[in-house]
């Protein structure tokens, strides 16, 4: 494979007959499950002033349980992509999605603080492995153009999730009380665990609905883009994390992720506290910000794929969109919370979060460009940097918090944008980790 050019659109002449469209129907499952980790992961954040007054945290700890979440999630990365790329994605995401679920629900059994937040270390620990193995899942099906286009649905569709959750949740703790929204979520886990398990498989060779004409495009397109034959070789995880390209994208994914989750968690706390917005008002707004995103991952990844296409760089365009998306960020980030007016503030949230979610499908893309029939692990070690971010931002905002008020965090996260539209300027989307690594023996 040229390391400069990007690979051509999809060869229907190779196909040799019509093809069919199953890997589509593939990533429309898989957006689905992006949708349900997010639902299960905002519901807690939209319960956060219910649970306050029920067990009576404090912020700081209510930071604290929030946070033990991403601790879980991002500890296991690794160990659970293993997982993925040595099992397949069928059988390792069905497990990993019951799982879950299970202990979403068990939140509703929390007593106390730290039964809370083991809860959520375990529910975390649980979801590692969803978007790794979900990114080596499409890396089997996917076509190389379409790479781009598939991540930006995909964390479109968990953010999607993340912003129909606030207004579902309110409603359904309105009505309920907060446990019935977390037995919610759990169920539609169970539900789309059971729909993966019959439907996906790990090749397009082994799907009967697959016809010749898609199994011999995929295979062409795949083939051609790597330049050789794919083997069942072992992960090469020596080369994976001795290379400065894989730091430097792990190192600018950590910024995002601080960025995003600190809005997940903390943003609905922010609306009713400091913006005065009431419960429904609390709901409808979260959703709004999360709705820019969504459509901040779909242009993103998208917008990629073309302007690779249109030059033939694909280095300069994961590039563009990566560095800008940042840039939109850190200046939409300042106004949105100096500013008094609520509703301008809440404008510039919006945007911002469509700024850093145009970087995400581009980040996600670039893990297929680099890892090949390894993205899986490829992602995982960038999803792990970008979860101890989520981490350390959901604990620290409530110490920022406390000690200089809510425009704090919205300024750490600012900085962070700036640092990592700096650092996307040094990744070669077009550079594998090491070409000679993913061939056959």
């Amino acid at each position: 494979m040229s390391t400069d050019v990007y690979p051509e659109a999809p060869l229907e002449k190779a196909a040799g007959l019509a093809p069919t469209h199953i890997r589509y129907k593939v990533l429309a499952l898989t957006v689905t499950a992006y949708m349900i980790t997010y639902m299960d992961r905002v519901v807690i954040s939209c319960a956060v002033p219910s649970i306050q007054k029920e067990f009576d945290f404090s912020i700081v700890t209510m930071g604290w349980i929030l946070s033990s979440f991403q601790w879980g999630y991002a500890s296991f990365q690794i160990p659970s992509a293993w997982l993925g790329d040595r099992f397949g994605p069928r059988r390792t995401l069905t497990m990993i999605v019951i799982l879950w679920s299970l202990f979403t629900s068990m939140v509703t059994l929390a007593w106390s603080a730290t039964s809370m937040a083991a809860i959520q270390f375990l529910f975390g620990t649980c979801e590692s492995g969803s978007f790794p193995i979900a990114t080596s899942s499409l890396s089997r099906w996917m076509l190389p153009a379409e790479r781009g286009m598939a991540q930006g649905l995909t964390h479109a569709g968990s953010r999607l999730g993340g912003a129909l959750t606030p207004v579902l949740v309110v409603l359904i703790i309105a009505r309920w009380g907060w446990r019935a929204a977390f037995l919610s979520c759990a169920s539609l886990g169970i539900l789309w665990a059971c729909g993966w398990y019959w439907y996906y498989r790990n090749s397009p060779g082994e799907h009967r609905a697959v016809n010749e004409g898609e199994r011999n495009l995929i295979k062409a397109a795949l083939e051609k883009d790597r330049g050789r034959r794919v083997g069942r070789a072992s992960v090469p995880w020596r080369l994976i994390l001795r290379s400065r390209q894989m730091w430097t994208l792990s190192a600018m994914y950590f910024c995002y992720a601080y960025i995003l989750t600190v809005y997940l968690v903390w943003f609905p706390k922010y609306l009713n506290a400091h913006r005065g917005f009431n419960l429904k008002e609390m709901g409808f707004y979260s959703s709004l910000v999360l709705l820019a995103g969504t459509a901040g991952d779909i242009t993103g990844g998208t917008l990629s794929d073309f302007l690779a296409r249109r030059s033939g760089n694909l280095k300069t365009a994961r590039q563009i969109v990566g560095c800008g998306g940042f840039l939109i960020s850190a200046i939409c980030l300042v106004p949105a919370c100096l500013l008094s007016d609520p509703y301008v503030s809440l404008a510039f949230s919006c945007a911002a979060i469509f700024g850093l979610e145009l970087t995400v499908g581009v980040s996600w893309a670039i893990t297929l460009d680099i890892g090949d029939h390894f993205a899986g692990s490829v992602s995982s070690v960038m999803n792990t940097c970008g979860n101890f971010g989520g981490a350390i931002g959901a604990a620290i905002s409530g110490y920022l918090v406390v000690m200089s008020g809510w425009s704090a965090p919205f300024l750490v996260m600012a900085a962070l944008s700036l640092i990592g539209a700096v650092l996307y300027l040094s990744i070669n989307a077009a550079r594998p980790i090491s070409p000679a690594a993913w061939s056959a023996p």
